[in-house]
């Protein structure tokens, strides 16, 4: 049973990052956003192990443009088993500059520094809000609130952006247009290693229309990072997600059954497969 000192009615503040830097101490952690069993509680559990590590299949993007036909024709072999059997991989030599991804995540991060006032002004209301700023995972429907802030920017097929801070248009721009090229790139080989054509995947997939959404996740320290969650387990609903981690570990995915630590590797990104790909692929 959990001690009454970690339980604590909910506080005054709309946002995982208002909380953090409030000031909330760990012994009056809010009730509602509790996650996990106390430490006393989880030792108790016998299904309660640290998660290993896990040995993700890795892409060496490069050989995707190989001009051996076998190193080319290997490469599509491993991403596709690694689709199979993993539905994750690491990709890596994926061409996007390093000096790009850290002003992406620089750009993201003077947004989550705004004011509220000035972040009030993208509260999005609907899911399909172009712009969206928000918290936790659904907070409208969430019993328990999770760790976490969030901006959500429609790309394609039409580009939106945040005109604060001022960078942030320049920066997504150019981020955008190599990751929905490299996100192409992929689907392209991903297609390939089930024996299809291209032609068959552009109909199949209407790349030419579907959605391009980036995603910033912004997890501010936590007093009592054992009770609380960033995310709940979940999945992804579109075709791709291409991740860029911050070299922060807590990352974690499920395979055979089981959960599995993944271990941010430099300038790589992870890139998991989502449901609507999952459907296209079954079929």
């Amino acid at each position: 049973m959990s001690s009454p000192a970690m339980i604590h009615t909910p506080l005054p503040y709309s946002t995982a990052k208002e909380l953090s830097d409030s000031g909330v101490a760990a012994a009056a952690f809010p009730f509602n956003y509790i996650s996990c069993k106390p430490p006393a509680a989880a030792a108790e559990d016998d299904n309660n192990e640290a998660a290993d590590e896990a040995q993700i299949p890795s892409i060496d993007f490069s050989l995707l443009s190989s001009r051996n036909p076998d190193n080319r024709a290997q490469i599509v072999r491993e991403l596709g088993r690694a689709c199979e059997e993993w539905g994750f991989f690491t990709v890596s030599n994926h061409g996007v500059p390093v000096a790009l991804q850290k002003a992406m995540m620089d750009a993201c991060a003077g947004f989550f520094d705004l004011t509220a006032e000035e972040k009030e002004d993208y509260m999005g209301r609907q899911v399909l809000d172009p712009i969206r700023f928000g918290t936790s995972f659904n907070s409208k429907v969430d019993d328990v609130q999770y760790w976490r802030d969030f901006l959500k920017v429609f790309q394609h097929p039409v580009f939106h952006y945040p005109t604060k801070p001022t960078i942030f248009r320049e920066v997504l721009e150019g981020y955008s247009r190599h990751i929905r090229q490299l996100g192409k790139d992929l689907l392209n080989a991903i297609w390939e290693s089930l024996g299809l054509e291209e032609n068959d995947m552009q109909e199949a997939l209407s790349l030419k229309s579907c959605f391009q959404i980036l995603v910033a996740n912004f997890y501010p320290p936590c007093p009592k990072p054992e009770l609380a969650l960033g995310l709940p387990a979940h999945s992804d609903h579109g075709l791709v997600t291409v991740l860029m981690q911050n070299g922060t570990d807590g990352l974690q995915v499920m395979h055979n059954g089981k959960w599995l630590g993944v271990k941010p590797l430099p300038n790589s990104f992870l890139v998991n497969i989502g449901d609507h790909m999952e459907v296209c692929m079954s079929n």
